[in-house]
């Protein structure tokens, strides 16, 4: 029989990851004003003015598929006798280029040039993806056709080249942007809705804002309005130098509210860097799932202090199975670099050749080692790693843990069948969480499988019941709980105290 519970948490399985964070360049004609401090510069015109003609609209089109037949680009539906009818009937059915009913989409950006003598424009990547045709136009009228020289989907970086044919070009060149402060004015200057190019000034909010776009993100947070056809223009500090590329906004309504986004200029760089050479772009790759080191899981592996990233899960066969990369280990340093969390160690990772060998600094039961990996290369298909032990539950079913607020059973065939868990999967699934209890305020949920109490293995719920009071007996604050969620293994740290 199962529980009510556990029927709500397996649709929780079947529908995780399908809310998504609404990140997105949308058109809402909003401005912000920003406070004048006593130190702020009385303008910004001089300095536009000498950035203006770096600034570039960045227009492309693309064919896609007709009215009809598969893929085809849908009608909207509208009222009989609707005055917008023939404006549709024209722009659905008129345009067609072909016979198989192809049209021509046009899609508006901006971009910035960093070498006036090569032609060399920097925007976004999705400002020109699946583009057939892209053309640079100047502030100055001049309209130029661009070529791609490449492209990073990673960091949502592009690279135009133009031919100036006679035309003198300004470019501007990038700065340091880690060096930008929370309360530092910045300037943004883009092409919002093709209407021109247009200025926009503001402070930077925060910084490295996490948008879970993209693996390696860390965005700067802006209040300088940002709108549809900015995307791609530059983020420029008060001498006029590039801190960062201009790319999306939060907009929880579809309108502007001041919250925008900007890619780094040091991370920026880099890969613009890359793409000159002709290279293509490859990050480094170790294969390892990895989370936060919380207090509470610091004191649960005899650590004095949270920091670092704890190793989740290791992907068979990559380069940290093969290094001896552990789960439940804790990288504390990598290449040299200090780790204080787990978007320092992919950023580290990701700036490393693949194919070079870097030392990482672990802590792994209670002792620091130094552990030696040949860095891979970071492939769009790699996989986390998933739990393969084979087996069968053992029939013992409802073991209470009084001092964690939980209740476990073992996995039968109804409980794998309703949780869409893989046959050999092994563990003890929570069934009841007490609200009141230490382990619903950590974060379990009734559908987790725990498969190891303080990096030993359980495959029912009596070893998991008896690895936990083990645990409690040792004088630990916590105990630490690997726990498969979903298509991921995280480790979540139970306080005693708060049982």
């Amino acid at each position: 029989m199962i529980s009510d519970t556990l029927l709500r948490a397996a649709r929780r399985r079947f529908f995780a990851g399908a809310t998504a964070f609404v990140v997105g360049i949308v058109a809402v004609p909003s401005f912000v004003t920003p406070t004048i401090a006593s130190d702020a510069p009385p303008s910004v015109a001089d300095l536009a003015e000498r950035l203006l003609g770096a600034v570039v609209n960045i227009s492309t089109s693309q064919t896609v598929k007709g009215t009809e037949g598969p893929g085809a680009v849908p009608m909207p539906q509208l009222p009989e006798g609707s005055p917008f009818q023939d404006f549709f009937d024209d722009f659905f059915k008129n345009r067609g280029g072909d016979k198989g009913g192809g049209q021509k989409v046009q899609s508006l950006g901006s971009g910035f040039v960093i070498d006036a003598e090569q032609g060399i424009v920097v925007t976004n990547n999705h400002v020109i993806a699946d583009a057939d045709d892209i053309e640079v136009n100047f502030s100055d009228g001049v309209t130029l056709k661009a070529t791609l020289v490449g492209t990073d989907t990673k960091t949502d970086v592009a690279l135009l080249k133009v031919d100036p044919k006679g035309h003198k070009l300004t470019a501007v060149k990038f700065g340091d942007s880690t060096k930008m402060r929370v309360g530092d004015w910045v300037m943004a200057i883009g092409n919002p809705f093709g209407i021109g190019t247009t200025v926009t000034a503001g402070i930077v909010s925060a910084r490295g804002r996490d948008l879970h776009s993209g693996p390696f993100d860390d965005f700067i947070q802006i209040d300088a309005p940002i709108n549809h056809g900015n995307s791609g223009g530059p983020l420029v500090d008060v001498k006029g130098d590039v801190v960062g590329i201009n790319t999306a906004i939060y907009s929880p309504n579809g309108g502007s509210v001041g919250v925008g986004f900007a890619i780094p200029s040091d991370q920026a760089q880099k890969v613009v860097d890359k793409l000159m050479k002709g290279g293509d772009i490859e990050y480094g790759y170790l294969g390892v799932q990895i989370q936060p080191v919380t207090q509470d899981v610091a004191s649960a592996i005899g650590l004095d202090h949270p920091g670092g990233a704890l190793v989740a899960a290791v992907t068979d066969g990559s380069p940290a199975a093969k290094a001896g990369i552990e789960t439940g280990d804790v990288i504390t340093g990598f290449a040299g670099q200090e780790i204080k969390d787990p978007k320092d160690l992919s950023r580290a990772v990701a700036d490393v050749s693949p194919g070079s060998k870097e030392t990482l600094s672990v802590w792994r039961n209670g002792k620091a080692m130094q552990i030696s990996a040949d860095v891979g290369r970071n492939a769009e298909d790699q996989k986390t790693a998933s739990n393969d032990e084979g087996g069968k539950p053992s029939a013992e079913q409802g073991l209470r843990v009084p001092s964690l607020g939980l209740g476990l059973t073992d996995l039968t065939p109804d409980i794998r069948e309703q949780l869409n868990l893989a046959d050999n999967q092994r563990g003890a699934v929570v069934e009841r969480v007490n609200p009141d209890k230490a382990a619903s305020a950590a974060g379990i949920e009734p559908g987790d499988v725990i498969v190891a109490v303080d990096r030993t293995p359980v495959k029912n719920a009596r070893q998991a019941n008896q690895a936990i009071a083990e645990a409690g007996k040792s004088g630990r604050k916590s105990v630490l709980l690997l726990v498969d969620r979903g298509d991921a293994q995280i480790f979540v740290a139970v306080p005693f105290a708060a049982g």
